[in-house]
């Protein structure tokens, strides 16, 4: 199969949550580097709920260019949430999510895409990861936990850089809101048989905002959302 470099259409999309310092350079660097990617694109910035400024400038930024959507969670629902609404939300072909937070170099889309052919999803892992040395040993306790109880074949499952046919999105019911959300969405993907392919994608230091996943209230909720899907894939097939 030949290889792919660019898309037909692609819909890119982030959470935001209190993001209001990175969110307007985040659109920028996706406006720089989607042209190059796909024929058509479109952005999708997802408010949850921030209390800054992250939604109006954001939709300052919607209101010069179409080719930006925002849409806001009135309330704080969660990252997962939040990452779900941004893909169900795309109209493009395929669908690319990432973070707010320019932890990621967003031109590596080009590695997702050239790995794409014969997959249904390309997921992307960390190398040199720009955590502390607690959070990366949190990592792979998790990445650890999840191969074992759901033989998701990737290193990083959340590492917050994936590509996805949308085909194999629809249909699919997600019930994690918050941190368990990817391994839930790659857990029912491979139960459904998605191809899942992964490359390696460069992690940069955040210069703004700060990070809320080792918040104890976040991880408690993802263990009890881990354990829930666990009863119910061992119950059900995944849909």
């Amino acid at each position: 199969m030949s290889e792919i470099t660019r898309l037909p259409g692609l819909s890119a999309s982030f959470p935001a949550h209190n993001e209001e310092d990175n969110v307007e350079p985040m659109i920028a660097d996706l406006l720089a580097a989607l042209p190059d990617f796909a024929e058509r694109f479109e952005v999708v910035v997802v408010d949850d709920g921030s209390r800054d400024h992250t939604f109006e400038r954001a939709s300052a930024v919607a209101a010069r260019d179409p080719r930006v959507r925002v849409v806001r969670h009135e309330v704080n629902r969660g990252y997962g949430a939040a990452v779900w609404t941004g893909l169900v939300s795309g109209t493009m072909a395929y669908a690319f999510f990432t973070d707010g937070d320019r932890q990621f170099d967003v031109r590596q889309i080009a590695d997702l895409i050239r790995a794409l052919p014969g997959h249904d999803v390309v997921v992307g892992y960390r190398v040199n990861r720009q955590d502390n040395v607690v959070r990366i040993a949190n990592a792979h306790a998790w990445n650890w936990l999840i191969r074992t109880l759901f033989a998701v074949p990737v290193r990083d499952v959340d590492c917050a850089f994936k590509l996805f046919d949308r085909r194999v999105l629809q249909g699919l019911t997600i019930e994690a809101g918050g941190a368990m959300f990817s391994s839930e969405l790659l857990a029912r993907l491979k139960t459904r048989g998605a191809r899942i392919a992964e490359v390696p994608v460069r992690h940069l230091p955040r210069e703004k905002g700060s990070a809320s996943g080792g918040n104890p209230r976040v991880i408690a909720r993802a263990f009890c959302e881990l354990f829930r899907l666990y009863r119910k894939l061992k119950s059900t097939p995944a849909t």
